[in-house]
């Protein structure tokens, strides 16, 4: 094509020449505006503010779990943004409930005036408070009206709460027993595996880094619950709250023996078993071996 269009008059090779770069201007201007175009969409959309899901929208359920994320100032400052949240009486009920699961005041008839938002506060403050200093914390709660001061209702306060330090809290069992008694009572362990059982009770009441008195009374208290719990399987296996005490400590002491790095050479599970039945007679071998198999599977009882 090159040697045809030389081969032209000088006159039509001009022409040619003058078409062709018109052509080429043509289709380069139409490139800038399509890549001017594409530029302006990208900037007017990054340029457009991210839209958040509306929570007044939401079914209330739904609102409530996003909002039991927040904390008491992350919770007010959300209630200035969406002021029918800020407002909504049954929101901030709920709010209540599904972090203090239980308390006095909610059984009480509640007085013309009174605000669910104001209780989030103050629940929020004595749980910090209990974090700090729990005599003071429980005081705090009592004297705003929201506890009463009987072992049954601060051991269901105690069971149904999420926001209380485990470290606080098993100074102040360690002090109230009584209420360290109902607690207990509050667990229902039937048709449970003894370590699952056991896992589950110091879940909620988390023992002490170092054995001694507290954690006999712990285990002494939760054998007797084991076995008020479990009448079927007591009677079938011939077991007794004190066989249940050894196995407790065995499972414990078993757990540190393989989850601890510092022991080198970890029981074996005919270890465990002889050492288990010297202790308590009337258990099998077959109940003692899957004992050492569940936690040599799923771990510590007490982490």
């Amino acid at each position: 094509m090159g040697q045809a269009l030389w081969r032209l008059p000088p006159r039509q090779q001009q022409q040619l020449q003058e078409e062709l770069a018109d052509r080429l201007a043509d289709r380069g201007g139409r490139r800038r505006e399509q890549g001017t175009l594409v530029s302006e969409q990208k900037t007017e959309f990054c340029k457009e503010p991210h839209s958040f899901i509306d929570l007044e929208m939401l079914p209330p359920e739904l609102g409530i779990t996003i909002l039991s994320y927040l904390n008491a100032t992350d919770l007010c400052l959300a209630g200035c943004v969406w002021q029918g949240l800020g407002n909504d009486e049954y929101l901030w009920q709920g709010l209540c409930k599904s972090t203090w699961g239980h308390c006095s005041i909610y059984n009480r008839r509640l007085p013309a005036g009174f605000s669910y938002r104001r209780l989030y506060l103050q629940l929020d403050e004595g749980s910090l408070t209990f974090n700090a200093n729990p005599l003071e914390g429980i005081s705090y709660f009592m004297s705003k009206g929201i506890l009463v001061d009987h072992p049954t209702e601060l051991a269901k306060f105690i069971f149904y709460t999420r926001r209380l330090n485990w470290k606080m809290l098993r100074i102040y069992l360690d002090e109230r027993r009584d209420v360290l008694d109902e607690l207990v009572t509050l667990h229902n362990f039937s048709n449970q595996f003894l370590p699952n059982a056991l896992r589950d009770f110091f879940r909620h009441i988390h023992a002490p880094e170092e054995r001694g008195e507290y954690l006999e009374t712990l285990i002494t208290k939760f054998s007797h619950r084991f076995c008020t719990c479990n009448p079927g399987l007591v009677r079938e296996l011939g077991l007794s709250p004190d066989a249940v005490y050894v196995l407790c400590y065995s499972l414990i002491l078993l757990s540190i023996d393989l989850t601890s790095p510092h022991v080198k050479n970890k029981m074996s599970k005919r270890e465990f078993i002889r050492n288990t039945r010297r202790a308590a007679h009337n258990v099998s071998d077959d109940f003692v071996g899957h004992l050492y198999d569940n936690i040599y599977l799923i771990g510590h009882v007490a982490a």
